[in-house]
This record gives C-alpha cells, structure tokens and sequence, in this order.
C-alpha cells in the first residue's frame, strides 16, 4: 500500500499523540518512520485509495501537523503527499539527510505568515486622483467642457489606468519592504488575478504579535489597501527553498 506523508521530524521528535488518526475514511492511523542513520523520521499513515482535496481530509491532515508540531519542529508536506511504499520515504530521508536537518534547524519555532494585498477599486482611483495634479486638471477640464470629447475622455481614461498600475507596483513593494525586517525569510508567492502582493513571511513565534502589528499599520495608512494576513501556518514555503526537489516520490500529488 502506498504511504502517505505528513511531514519530517528529528528522529528525537516526542511521538505523536497515541491514537492519532489521519486522512481517510475511517481516518488511517498515524505511525513514524525513522531512517538508518536515526537521525530523522517521518510521520505518515497508510494513503486512502482515491484521496481527493475534502474538506474533512484536509483538516486531518492539518490536525496531525498541528499535534505533532506542539512538541517541537515539523517539515510539513502538503496535502497529498505520497509514496509507494515505507521504504521508498526512508530513501529520500536518507538521500536528503542534511537539507533536511538544515531546514529543521531553520524553522524550529518559527510559523509562516501568507500576506495578499489588492486595491480597493474607488478607493485607489481616489487616491491616484488625489496624486496627481495633472490628472485632476484633466478631470476638471473634461467637466468644464461637458464631459469632454470621445478622445479626452479616453487618454484621462488611459492615464488613471496606467497611474493605478504604477501605484499597484509600489504598494506591492511597500508590502514587503514593510513586513521584511520582521521576518526570518521571505517567499513570494505565486502571481494570481486580483492581488497585487502574494508573499509568505517566515516568522519567530516570539514576534508574531509585533509582525500582526505591522500588518495592521499597514492596512491603516492605506486606507485603499486590503491586505489579508492568513497564519500562523506551517511553514509550507520554506521546506524547500529555492529550485524544489519533490520532497517524497509522488505517485498522487492533490494539491
């Protein structure tokens, strides 16, 4: 049977709560793996036939991380990570035994932050407005004149559109130029309609609460601005940083 992987401990990690169930229906039950050289382990169950993204399976999944994490650091593994067998995990346990240990080293006590901002459409259209003097003579001049011809109303049209895309540009910027220094990293996500900053902050638990102030800060002085802080998450982005290997040999990947 194929086997399914929540995440990667120092083989020192406490067990995992007796009793432990997993994805699946009825949920598999959690076991550890450990590799020859006993350093690491790897918390997994047997994988359900036909694994789908269901809500219920995705809270499981995150329940086992969240119980393991408790009692120090994890390596989470996104939802449908799986192998075709034991040995095939302890293989790349064994294969990657020191970017593993470096990682673990590297997130103990730390959680992610996701952080997405857009524009509030009135809002920014204000503000570019109330920006520029140029375009506001534009605006006024097309009002004097009725509206203002086919042409006029197109290039002001033209020019608020490319102010927008320019203020979208800086405020992504100001995101994270803003959050940054209170991280321990930074991943940007990736790029997606209808948000103009995608990126994930590594933080220390410790500074959580001075990150959540900034963040707020943030969405105070730009009135314009939605910014959406989802976390604290385990932290998926910096498992693999940089160019990623799969982190298990993936017969079903869902996510």
């Amino acid at each position: 049977m194929s086997t399914y992987v929540y995440g990667i401990t120092a083989a020192s990690h406490p067990a995992v709560p007796e009793g432990l169930g997993g994805v699946g229906d009825p949920p598999m039950q959690i076991r550890v793996l450990r590799e020859d050289t006993g350093e690491l382990a790897a918390i997994v169950s047997d994988a359900p036939e036909n694994l789908r993204p269901k809500r219920k399976d995705l809270l499981a999944h995150q329940n086992v991380l969240a119980e393991a994490g408790a009692e120090g650091c994890v390596l989470p593994m996104r939802f449908g990570s799986v192998a075709p067998d034991d040995s095939a995990v302890t293989a790349v346990l064994t294969e990657r035994l020191e970017h593993y240990k470096e990682r673990l080293a590297a997130l103990d006590n730390k959680v992610e932050y996701n952080v997405k901002a857009s524009h509030i459409e009135e809002a920014v259209l204000h503000q570019v407005m109330a920006d520029s003097p140029e375009l506001r003579g534009m605006a006024e001049a097309n009002r004097q004149a009725g509206g203002g011809t086919y042409e006029q109303r197109l290039q002001l049209g033209e020019m608020v559109a490319a102010a927008v895309k320019a203020r979208e540009a800086t405020d992504a910027a100001e995101v994270r130029e803003t959050l940054e220094p209170l991280a321990a990293d930074v991943e940007a996500g990736p790029e997606s309609t209808g948000w103009l900053a995608n990126v994930s902050f590594l933080v220390d638990r410790d500074s959580a609460a001075r990150f959540l102030e900034a963040a707020e800060a943030l969405r105070e002085s730009h009135p314009y601005l939605e910014v959406r802080v989802n976390g604290p998450l385990p932290p998926y982005s910096f498992v693999e940083p940089g160019p990623a290997k799969p982190a298990v040999p993936s017969a079903e990947h869902a996510v």
